[in-house]
């Protein structure tokens, strides 16, 4: 399916109009994500947030926690990095998402992109695509720094880039249900509380810190369950060379599940408020 160019009738005269082919659909998604990607970069307090809170939460929690919990193989650097890396994805990815979308509703920018010739879907996607671009960033940092206090990629490059390969689906997945949130909050301040209200119990109710063996028989139930809790798994085995059972395909189904889920709604909310 390629874009076309119509003819339309106006007055007697032949006006030509935008097709509506897959080739349109990209090119609106591709300026909706360049658009969002040079905002990002106007924004030095943006920059400086994405590149400080990953180094912060891995000095805080390796500093603080690293004598105090005991852990599989002994090395809580080893254990503890792939839990920071999902937990900054999932703060950054939820946490752009919502806000930047919601900020565009109520300064009006949705307006304008309402009256430009471009599927209300490649707002979205756009938007979506866009966070992929400060996850890698924020996560090239994080290696960075992990590499420097002691952590290492035991399982060898194809583990590592499928590892990290998985952590960016998830997160793009993730971007789409704070685009759900954006779309459908009353004003920034609203979504960012509805967004902060459940990721911090989310993401700490896990194994992203401790050995979820630690736990209360009734909440290590709900924690062995998570999706945080599958992907961080995941990226354990993935980068330390141990066997990863069915923890990718459990956490590749409930990516897939999260966009299968919020990416129509998102778009529905936004198309109803188009109108």
């Amino acid at each position: 399916m390629v874009a076309t160019t119509a003819e339309r009738k106006t007055g007697g005269t032949a006006v030509q109009v935008p097709g509506r082919g897959l080739s349109w659909w990209l090119t609106g998604a591709s300026e909706m994500a360049k658009r969002n990607i040079r905002t990002i970069l106007r924004s030095p307090q943006l920059v400086m947030f994405a590149l400080i809170q990953p180094v912060m939460f891995i000095l805080l929690f390796s500093l603080v926690f690293g004598g105090a919990v005991d852990v599989p193989g002994g090395d809580y650097t080893q254990f503890l990095l792939p839990g920071i890396f999902v937990q900054m994805v999932l703060f950054g990815s939820v946490a752009s998402a919502t806000m930047g979308m919601s900020m565009d509703m109520q300064d009006g920018i949705m307006d304008r992109f309402r009256s430009m010739p471009i599927s209300r879907s490649s707002v979205l996607v756009g938007r979506t695509v866009s966070e992929i671009l400060r996850t890698v960033v924020s996560l090239v940092v994080m290696i960075v720094v992990g590499t420097i206090i002691g952590f290492r990629f035991l399982g060898g490059f194809l583990p590592a880039i499928g590892g990290i390969a998985l952590l960016l689906f998830f997160g793009y997945s993730l971007s789409w249900l704070g685009a759900f949130i954006g779309v459908t909050a009353s004003g920034p301040a609203a979504a960012q509380q509805i967004g902060l209200i459940w990721m911090f119990p989310f993401s700490f109710l896990s194994s992203a810190f401790v050995p979820t063996e630690s736990m209360p028989g009734w909440l290590r139930v709900y924690a062995d369950h998570t999706p945080m809790t599958t992907v961080v798994n995941s990226l354990r085995a993935l980068f330390s060379g141990t066997p990863v059972g069915n923890n990718v395909w459990v956490t590749l189904a409930w990516a897939v599940g999260i966009i299968l889920v919020t990416a129509p709604l998102s778009v529905r909310k936004y198309a109803s408020q188009s109108r």
